[in-house]
């Protein structure tokens, strides 16, 4: 599963990565690679430097430190030695590559008319582990999805808690009628995190009746898709400005169902952002699933229904995210 990932990085920093425990090595979230920073990677529940033998160390002066070399192989590598053919990656300040794996970039920002043109200079390099766990919304769908009808579902927590691996499995599970009667989907994949897409094609299985735009805007993306594509399902991740809020009404009121995402750790503070709050306060959502990490990624921490009347205990999710 790994494998993309090792063939993005330089030899020196590769060797290091394979030298870890297998415990450390299969549950890997992220490896962080720096210009002059130790590097580290993060796995559910501690995050680590790797020191120049391979050793997992915590002190941050034993840590290899990446030079000017290691970065520039790494972008060669993730660029297949084509900078221009990145483009539009590095004015987005990402990379998707096989499997699905997320690669983010820092580094100087070059910015024309306003807006962020590209990024140059790359010294940061954050490449997050794709994991697709099927069936981890299996026992959720009574209560979000009763009766197997579609619900406007909005997942809450925040970063790094499951909720795209959550996200992605009720999109297959939809698409590919999986206990419920199957319907058509169409996902707005701005950031190419719920499908992963290369060059236009899935990485993970979002189902076999789902059409995907990959790296388009939420709101746009979600009117060219009711348009074209005649979904009865919408998903999205990650809303939050006014636009995906009007977008959104526009979706449901065209008599679309939505599933999607947004980042808080609680309802209180999801509904104190001006793009949600107005569709909170209009009914808009019928369930809210709130997750944390208090017992690993995905703990759910409370099902609401429509009036944010609890639905379900609290219990886990494990989805490995």
């Amino acid at each position: 599963m790994l494998a993309p990932i090792l063939e993005v990085l330089p030899l020196s920093i590769r060797g290091l990565v394979e030298s870890l425990p297998s415990r450390v090595y299969e549950s890997l979230e992220e490896i962080r690679v720096r210009q002059g920073s130790p590097l580290e990677v993060a796995t559910p529940f501690h995050s680590m430097f790797l020191s120049p033998s391979g050793q997992v160390v915590t002190r941050e002066r034993e840590g290899y430190r990446p030079d000017r070399e290691d970065c520039q192989k790494m972008l060669n590598l993730v660029s297949r030695h084509s900078l221009y053919a990145l483009e539009e990656e590095l004015r987005r300040g990402y990379v998707t590559i096989r499997g699905g794996h997320r690669i983010g970039l820092s580094g100087r920002v070059v910015v024309e008319a306003g807006k962020v043109k590209h990024i140059r200079d790359v010294t940061g390099f954050n490449l997050r582990v794709a994991r697709q766990v099927k069936g981890v919304a299996r026992r959720l769908l009574s209560r979000i999805l009763p009766g197997g009808q579609l619900e406007n579902i909005l997942i809450v927590s925040p970063p790094q808690c499951g909720k795209t691996t959550l996200l992605r499995d009720l999109t297959r599970i939809v698409s590919s009628g999986e206990t419920i009667p199957s319907r058509k989907v169409g996902v707005v994949d701005e950031r190419s995190e719920i499908a992963g897409c290369v060059e236009g094609v899935p990485q993970h299985d979002v189902g076999p009746r789902t059409d995907v735009l990959d790296g388009c805007p939420k709101a746009e993306g979600m009117m060219m898709l009711i348009r074209s594509m005649s979904p009865e399902l919408l998903v999205v991740d990650e809303i939050g400005r006014r636009e995906d809020g009007e977008a959104v009404f526009e979706a449901v009121h065209a008599g679309v169902s939505l599933f999607t995402t947004a980042h808080g750790s609680s309802m209180e503070e999801v509904c104190r952002r001006p793009g949600i709050a107005q569709l909170v306060r209009e009914g808009v959502f019928t369930r809210y699933i709130l997750l944390s990490r208090k017992q690993g990624p995905g703990t759910v921490e409370a099902i609401y229904d429509r009036g944010l009347n609890p639905v379900q205990e609290s219990g886990v999710v494990k989805t490995g995210c």
